[in-house]
């Protein structure tokens, strides 16, 4: 029944537009006037909803793709962490550079970079007992407020 009701209301609202534009028109004509632009109010309402659309898009968008790279870049601090562990369980100590913890293996050649394609800021102190472990952020800058720390 309601898809009924909307189609009767969208006839009615169809033929006031077409009745607008014809006397518009003939206004126009008899008084030597330049054709107006007329926009059906349907028109109007689509237009508005897809700008509307990308808008929220361009925003929400903007918005979850900062926060994947974010996400991403913790979530290889994590598993770098868990690599760090293993090496100071099997040797002691921490490594002194952060590629030492690839060792040959081709799945984490990419580790020691963050979702920005920086390298990790990693620093061995105390002769390996401790260690500093930091993501530059999106500008590439250690020492902003935008870097990520483990």
């Amino acid at each position: 029944m309601s898809e009924v009701l909307g189609y009767l209301l969208e006839l009615v609202s169809d033929f006031q537009f077409w009745k607008k534009k014809k006397e518009r028109r003939k206004h126009e004509k008899e008084n030597n006037l330049p054709k107006k632009l007329l926009v059906h109010s349907l028109t109007k309402v689509v237009l508005f909803t897809l700008v509307l659309a990308v808008v929220v898009k361009l925003v929400v968008g903007g918005i979850y793709i900062s926060n994947r790279y974010e996400n991403e870049t913790k979530r290889k601090m994590d598993e770098i962490l868990i690599l760090l562990e293993e090496n100071r369980k099997y040797s002691g100590r921490y490594p002194k550079e952060l590629k030492m913890i690839i060792r040959n293996n081709p799945l984490r050649k990419n580790i020691t970079l963050d979702s920005w394609g920086n390298e990790f800021h990693y620093e061995s102190l105390s002769n390996g007992l401790n260690y500093v472990l930091l993501s530059k952020g999106k500008d590439g800058e250690l020492g902003n407020e935008d870097d990520i720390e483990s």
